[in-house]
């Protein structure tokens, strides 16, 4: 692993709108994580048919939707925005339908500029398609060169940031999710997305670099916000969840190691564990995404983001406007609140609340207390390996909540205490040596359902 020291080893030095590696992008020069926090904009089209037929109409929609929300914003005076387009699968299996939406877009963007001065930005995250074929092929066929023609496009047409919320190792990780199985866990985010993650983020910085975008991050969302969300249905435990959530950081750090810059994808619930280790900003949403899905960490998911989103919101009527103007115009309130407090020498204070708000009521929240960001970050810096790293991390996670739910600092049913003994018990059991623990791993898990070859096995 690349990064043995944390760029940010104060607690107090985590804190919403900086980051010790602030991103100036490209187009209107917003310094994202430069002491202001900005919205992200992040929307997608209402329930409809996606064909040669419908393309007018799909266009019209992003149309509408550049055009209302940054007329919003620029009524509202922001001090700057940035929009998120993330792709329908379509949208990535035919990258000329991206390119046409990244130039709507962007062309929406210079004429709110040249109206009313705002500046923004836009990021771009193409659909990971490779699952589409059973089991999937990672490193070659169409559905890959699909996806690099996407975001070879949008990168030309001008796209700021670019960004992806990538698929290997999922194969195993669901069922491994639902059975709650430490090992098999470990074994998918720190061998096979590690391994894909260096493949595919080779390959984006790539083009990003040739394009002049800026190779922005991964999201564990479906890793780790898939756990959420089964925690929130009480199909697994809230502590196993947490566990998972710290655990993605492994994997998406692979992609800094590539090269990217930040600022983290949104619903990277990862992002402050990367903060702390590389310094890249980040963004980050909480209940400004209940439109998307529901979470325990709606404030304390705000507390060391750079940018703050909405997750993804249809372009759909509401009583007060389109969705998506709503959202931007919610977004930009939060924003000015924190902002203003952070100028008026307040940050920490609000920060602080936001923490305590979400964190002893949850140990899916608790783990994102400042003392805890650090320590875990910590803990996988200090690790020789991804498979070390996690390891480490995932016997601390669980120790910590226990102790948490001890001292009375979260809640911890008292069912799952005996599973978190569980898990540490697991963990130490494991192999010390990588090799070692994917021959075991190998033998235990369905093989059947991923191409070994394109995770090199």
């Amino acid at each position: 692993m690349l990064y043995n020291t944390l760029a940010i080893s104060n607690p107090d030095d985590l804190i919403f709108g900086t980051a010790p590696k602030p991103v100036k992008t490209r187009n209107y020069g917003l310094l994202i994580g430069g002491g202001t926090l900005y919205p992200e904009l992040n929307f997608t089209v209402p329930g409809m048919k996606l064909e040669q037929s419908t393309l007018k109409e799909m266009y019209g929609h992003y149309e509408q939707i550049v055009r209302d929300a940054l007329k919003r914003a620029g009524e509202l005076e922001s001090p700057g925005v940035v929009l998120e387009c993330e792709t329908l699968p379509q949208q990535t299996e035919f990258p000329e339908w991206s390119e046409t939406i990244a130039k709507i877009l962007l062309e929406g963007m210079a004429k709110e500029n040249a109206r009313s001065g705002l500046k923004s930005a836009l990021r771009y995250t193409p659909n990971d398609n490779r699952d589409m074929i059973r089991p999937p092929l990672m490193r070659s066929g169409y559905h890959l060169e699909r996806m690099l023609d996407t975001f070879e496009r949008v990168t030309k047409a001008g796209a700021d940031l670019i960004s992806i919320e990538s698929i290997g190792g999922k194969e195993t990780h669901d069922e491994s999710l639902i059975k709650c199985k430490i090992d098999e866990v470990i074994f998918a985010l720190s061998v096979l997305c590690t391994r894909d993650m260096k493949f595919l983020w080779d390959h984006i910085v790539s083009i990003c670099n040739k394009n002049g975008a800026t190779p922005a991050g991964d999201s564990c969302c479906g890793f780790a916000n898939t756990a959420m969300v089964l925690a929130e249905q009480h199909l697994i435990p809230n502590s196993f969840s947490a566990i998972v959530r710290v655990l993605g950081t492994v994997r998406a750090i692979v992609a800094v190691e590539c090269g990217a810059k930040g600022p983290g994808k949104d619903c990277a619930y990862e992002n402050p564990f990367l903060k702390a280790i590389t310094g890249n900003p980040s963004s980050g949403e909480g209940k400004t995404a209940a439109c998307a899905h529901l979470s325990p960490v709606g404030n304390i998911a705000s507390a060391y983001t750079d940018l703050w989103s909405n997750e993804s919101v249809q372009n759909i009527m509401l009583l007060g406007a389109m969705a998506p103007t709503s959202y931007m115009e919610s977004l930009i309130y939060d924003c000015r609140l924190y902002n203003g407090l952070k100028q008026q020498g307040h940050g920490r204070i609000l920060r602080d609340a936001l923490v305590r708000s979400d964190a002893p009521l949850d140990s899916r929240a608790f783990v994102f207390t400042p003392d805890n960001v650090i320590l875990f970050s910590k803990t996988i810096a200090n690790s020789t390996d991804y498979y070390d790293a996690a390891k480490n991390v995932s016997k601390v996670v669980a120790q910590t909540i226990l102790l948490g739910g001890q001292k009375g600092l979260t809640r911890v049913a008292k069912p799952e205490v005996r599973y978190l003994q569980k898990v540490i018990e697991t963990v130490d059991s494991l192999p010390s040596d990588v090799g070692n623990f994917i021959d075991q791993m190998l033998k235990k898990i369905d093989t059947t359902k991923l191409n070994l070859k394109e995770y090199d096995l």
